[in-house]
């Protein structure tokens, strides 16, 4: 979003705000690291990434932590609520226009510390996609509206985000429906740039574009797109980002990821890749050439 908060992403603090209390209840206790971790049966290396945020711990550890370290009910209780609220963290949009928030680098700090990123899209083609006029054009339709002066600016930290499809240590999935591939956010000659860019991106070899048909049956029904963050760090926990009209959502209970991770399998079933998903992208850039272009005005 606009406005320019360099501090670390704010889709993170609530994690990091949870492990630095978990930090002051083990110091103020007197134990290391290593008696709390076997003191409540997890490794000492996942008591640090749960104290630097990088890891968020369930409830039943949290409490068992809470147990090991003697602190007080006050104490277990302020440590829980946070643990509540930083399984799914609500970003409402217009904090932007208060400049609380600038959500592009936000994702991109999760998205750098990341192995894997699946992307499923049901209405418009996907952010690390997006040509800079398409990306342009889908920032100016937002509500709350962006400030024109900012739209520049968020235009280009999306464009950013988008070097990191060029790490061929990440791998990236999308999945993404026909209709979402024939909204036109502009004139035809946009969409049709806008398909020869995901032409081109599909040809990465750590890049993998499923096109999901009109045609194909439905074996579930996801009313919204979504995005899984599988970290670089084997041990640390999966997220997933949840885009709604009202705000954005970071989603990092294990039962609630285990959902979409069911629902990204059904879906993948559902989608054409390879030969046949470049086969519908040219089908769908003939349509388009079918439309009449706009006539500029005199």
């Amino acid at each position: 979003m606009p406005a320019g908060d360099k501090s670390p992403g704010v889709l993170l603090r609530k994690r990091r705000r949870l492990g630095a209390e978990l930090r002051r209840l083990r110091e103020q206790s007197g134990m290391s690291g290593r008696q709390l971790a076997e003191q409540i049966g997890i490794s000492q290396s996942k008591v640090s990434r749960i104290e630097s945020g990088t890891a968020l711990p369930t409830l039943a550890q949290v409490t068992d932590w809470a147990t090991a370290t003697g602190s007080s009910q006050g104490a277990t209780s302020a440590a829980m609520a946070l643990a509540d609220a930083a399984y799914t963290d609500v970003h409402p949009w217009d904090l932007a226009d208060r400049g609380q928030s600038h959500l592009q680098g936000d994702i991109q700090e999760i998205e750098a510390n990341s192995r894997a990123v699946l992307v499923y899209e049901p209405t418009l083609v996907p952010g690390l996609l997006q040509t800079a006029e398409y990306a342009r054009r889908v920032f100016s339709m937002f509500e709350p509206a962006y400030p024109e002066h900012v739209i520049p600016e968020v235009t280009v930290s999306r464009l950013d985000r988008q070097t990191a499809l060029f790490d061929p240590a990440r791998q990236f999935v999308f999945l993404v429906t026909e209709a979402a591939l024939r909204w036109l956010p502009g004139p035809p000659s946009l969409l049709l740039a806008q398909l020869d860019r995901i032409t081109s991106v599909s040809t990465l070899g750590n890049v993998a574009i499923g096109v999901i048909p009109q045609s194909a049956q439905a074996l579930t029904h996801v009313p919204h797109g979504f995005v899984m963050i599988e970290p670089a760090d084997p041990e640390a926990d999966a997220l997933v980002l949840v885009e709604t009209v009202h705000a954005n959502l970071v989603v990092s209970d294990a039962g609630q990821v285990a959902l979409y991770q069911r629902q990204w399998s059904l879906l993948e079933k559902m989608a054409a890749y390879g030969a046949d998903a470049r086969d519908l992208l040219s089908n769908i850039a003939n349509d388009i050439r079918t439309i009449p272009q706009e006539t500029p005005h005199e």
